[in-house]
This record gives C-alpha cells, structure tokens and sequence, in this order.
C-alpha cells in the first residue's frame, strides 16, 4: 500500500487486547498520549500501547471505555469552553452520538506500524493526503462490488472513533477529515485525511490497489492534472504551441 500510493508515513495497525488477553500482550507504555497521538508515532515508525491509566484524553478513554466521560463534555460546557459549539445541548447531542465500546470489552490497545505487526490487527488506519486516501476509498469499493462508501463523523474523535471503533464495530471501511483534538495534538496536515477499515478488508484492498497501478493512478499513466496544467503554462510562456 506505501509503495503503490506514496504513502507519507506507515499505514497503522490497531489490535484491541481482551481482558482475558492481557496477561499474554505487551505492557501498557510508560508515557502518557492521547489515542490521535499514538497513531501519529506508528505512522512513524513507533510502537505504544495504550492502556486505561496513559490515555491522556477523556473523550477517547470513555470512547474505549476505560473511563466516564468527564461533567464538562458530558453536559456540553467543555464544547462551549473550547469554542467547539455556542450551546451547550448540541456539545450533548455529539457527544450522545458517538459509537463507543461496552465497559469492560477491552484492556489495551497495541497501535503499531502495519509492517512491524506482531499479532493480526483488527483495524487498519491510513492518516495521509486526500488524494492518496481516495484510491483506498474506491479499492474498497471494488471490493464492495462498486456499492456507495459512506462516511461518518462528528469532527470530534475522529481517530478514535471514526476511524477506528466504527470501523471495527460496523466491520466496514469509514473516513474522515481530522477532529478538532488530533489537529491541535498531532502533526496531521491540513490537507490530510484519515480513513480507517477491518483488517479482513485489506488482502481485497491491496488487490485491487495493485490493478489500479496499473492504468488509473495518475503516476502509472505518466501524468497528473497538476503537472500536465502546469506544463502547459510553461510551454505557452516559451511560445510553444505543443507539449
């Protein structure tokens, strides 16, 4: 998939370690991150493994879980508080929206490079430019046999949630364009986007990334609309009427 898209970084593994498998799994990481965070390590090179006491942000660990969801956020006046919303009943109404987990349903969470995973992940996510996140988009849909993707979100916990706990509750593929916390917290560009899927999808997906490689990608016709514009501007400054 790095290869064939160009990818920026690695694509991210997440594995969701039951309570009945923790003695077996890696030990929680020393430092405290927020789960947006964590994915920005393994997008660059990096393993951790977030647990109920190092999961720095509130909205994630009651999305996991592993805590309630704070007062502030619950009843809408942390939105208000951080220019999100103007009133305090729709910060409620997102927040009443979200798909979490059932307390109890996991321990930790290993988020790992996809190249580096030691244990079958239960959901792939791809942070990157839009461009890029587009062939993965329409790769599913090939797989889907061309039906519709749909993609949902809150622009709130849009790495936990969006592209990670929908994905793998839902058991399909889900994007989105970034959140209000992984944009303040991680180096996520402005003209990136985030899509997340089951692990079972991805042989299908790289099959039929591997056919569109070889006509439909830009790169293996040997253009883009970018460059063959731009090119053209050039030759008609040299007084060229061809390319």
């Amino acid at each position: 998939m790095r290869e064939i898209l160009g990818l920026h970084g690695s694509p991210i593994g997440v594995r969701f370690v039951k309570k009945d498998q923790a003695r077996s799994a890696e030990p929680c990481s020393e430092e405290h991150m927020r789960f947006c965070q964590a994915l920005m390590q393994a997008r660059h090179g990096m393993r951790a493994v977030i647990c109920r006491d190092n999961l720095a942000c509130p909205a994630a660990a009651r999305a996991f879980a592993f805590k309630p969801l704070p007062e502030p956020l619950k009843t809408g006046k942390g939105l208000v508080g951080f220019g999100i919303t103007s009133r305090e009943e729709v910060g409620v109404k997102m927040f009443e929206g979200m798909t979490v987990f059932d307390e109890g349903y996991i321990d930790r969470i290993e988020v790992f490079p996809l190249e580096e995973a030691r244990k079958e992940p239960d959901v792939v996510v791809v942070e990157d430019e839009v461009e890029r996140l587009m062939w993965i988009v329409l790769a599913s849909m090939h797989s889907h046999g061309g039906e519709r993707v749909r993609g949902t979100t809150a622009v709130l916990q849009a790495t936990c949630v969006d592209a990670t706990i929908i994905p793998f509750r839902e058991q399909r593929l889900n994007f989105n364009f970034g959140c209000y916390g992984c944009r303040d917290a991680t180096d996520i560009g402005p003209g990136e986007a985030i899509v997340g899927f089951p692990i079972d999808e991805l042989p299908s997906i790289i099959t039929h990334l591997e056919y569109l490689n070889k006509k439909a990608l830009p790169h293996s016709r040997g253009k883009h609309a970018l460059a063959l514009f731009m090119k053209h501007e050039k030759g008609k400054e040299e007084g060229c009427s061809s390319l």
